[in-house]
């Protein structure tokens, strides 16, 4: 079931929080944190030192200490007629700015509206030896209820909410350079999970049986990442009047957007860097809610090929009314149990920020907000560039990098951005001019 199907339990909430970049860190998440009811320990985990190091040491090996990011919150969202605040943890400027402000564009037409299918992954069982491997093929199939059967009695928790293996596929590749092979996938509704344990667990538990009934040896028994039956959409109609600004006509942009969308389209070169900015919004959340990025990215990745060339993960129009129209269809392997979502501290505040309430409902958000990502950085590229609203806050890094601090840092980028000077060299000469000022 969907969060749009569902509605969700928290009481509405309204992501425009006007004037949230004028405040402190620390009024910032008070303002959040009174929106979304935050307990104090919960707030306290946004406050630095989130992980503390006796847990970290027990999440992967060799420990020395922790790595933080800055998380911050886009605001504006309504997804399906809800408002979401976003917990975003990224350290690249202009990712939180530029969603916040494509949502609040978005929302004059309504929002985003998404839609997925179910929690489906993929285990696969690799077969090697076999001496026919079509008929071999043919006699798993014959036992596909067994074989179902001995997956599911590996998780009765699954089970018992739902969950678990439905199906088998059976693949056949008759020249590789391992010799013939048999690949059979388990088809694995993973409920509120990622689900990478769940299926490498049954795909270990039938391996034996999958041995016998082919003759042949098994080899490697894991999940793909290509969870390509596990799909998220999300759609977004803007009025091209919104999109105006004192420079450009809003046909003007929509054109633009649709133009340089075309170009990712059909160009690698374009595309890689088309989706790398889409996965600019959807990666900080999946590392905020203590998600497997890299999973993510695989998987995206490997779609935007399924054609058989390397293409854009979204498309842009223009609809008969003149309105721009742009969707995004991808796999989103996301969870809500197990792993960092459940040990990570600030993993779990940063799912009570956003409110969800299913793994469906987490991966239909993340891609509403990889779409706006998407045309934000189409926006900038359609009219003055990429590099004026991008370095005019990288400017507040070059600040710091120049040795700024306190409410310098806001000074010497306030400069710099004016100059269209974005150097650590200038910043260096604005901030002694600063100083020299106090003296």
């Amino acid at each position: 079931m969907t969060g749009n199907e569902k509605g969700g339990t928290r009481s509405a909430i309204n992501s425009r929080l006007e004037n949230l970049r004028n405040l402190s860190p620390a009024a910032r998440l008070d303002r959040v944190g009174d929106v979304v009811s935050l307990t104090d320990t919960e707030r306290n985990v946004f406050a630095g030192g989130g992980l503390p190091i006796a847990l970290a040491d027990g999440m992967i090996e060799n420990v020395i200490g922790t790595f933080e990011l800055p998380i911050g919150v886009a605001t504006n969202f309504t997804i399906n007629g809800r408002d979401y605040l976003i917990p975003m943890a990224v350290e690249e400027p202009s990712v939180v700015a530029a969603a916040s402000y494509m949502a609040r564009l978005a929302r004059k037409s309504g929002g985003f509206f998404t839609s997925s299918t179910g929690p489906i992954m993929r285990a696969q069982v690799q077969v090697l030896e076999v001496r026919d491997p079509h008929g071999a093929r043919a006699r798993i199939l014959k036992e596909r209820e067994a074989i179902i059967a001995a997956a599911n009695v590996k998780d009765k928790v699954l089970i018992s909410l739902g969950g678990g293996c439905r199906d088998i596929e059976v693949h056949v590749f008759d020249q590789t350079t391992a010799g013939p092979m048999v690949v059979v996938h388990l088809i694995v509704d993973v409920r509120d999970a990622m689900g990478a344990n769940t299926v490498n667990t049954m795909a270990e538990a039938v391996a034996p049986m999958i041995e016998t009934i082919s003759g042949g040896v098994v080899r490697l028994r894991i999940l793909s990442n290509f969870a390509d039956l596990r799909i998220a959409r999300a759609m977004v109609t803007v009025a091209s009047e919104t999109l105006q600004t004192d420079e450009y006509t809003g046909d003007r942009i929509a054109r633009g957007i649709v133009e340089a969308c075309a170009l990712a389209i059909v160009d690698p070169y374009r595309a890689a860097t088309h989706n790398k900015g889409i996965m600019n919004g959807i990666d900080p959340i999946v590392v905020a809610t203590g998600n497997d990025w890299r999973a993510i990215e695989a998987g995206a990745h490997v779609w935007a090929s399924r054609s058989g060339r390397y293409t854009s993960l979204s498309t842009w129009e223009i609809d008969a009314k003149g309105h721009l129209v742009g969707t995004l269809e991808m796999p989103m392997a996301l969870g809500l149990v197990g792993g960092a979502t459940k040990t990570h501290p600030a993993a779990r505040a940063a799912l009570k920020i956003l409110g969800v309430e299913s793994a469906q409902e987490l991966a239909e958000v993340a891609v509403a907000v990889g779409l706006s990502q998407n045309m934000g950085a189409l926006r900038a590229l359609a009219t003055e560039g990429i590099q004026r609203g991008h370095m005019s806050l990288h400017a507040r890094n070059i600040a710091i990098v120049a040795g700024a601090t306190g409410d310098e840092i806001e000074k010497v980028a306030a400069s710099l951005a004016a100059d269209h000077d974005v150097r650590v060299d200038r910043a260096k000469d604005v901030l002694e001019l600063i100083r020299a000022e106090k003296v």
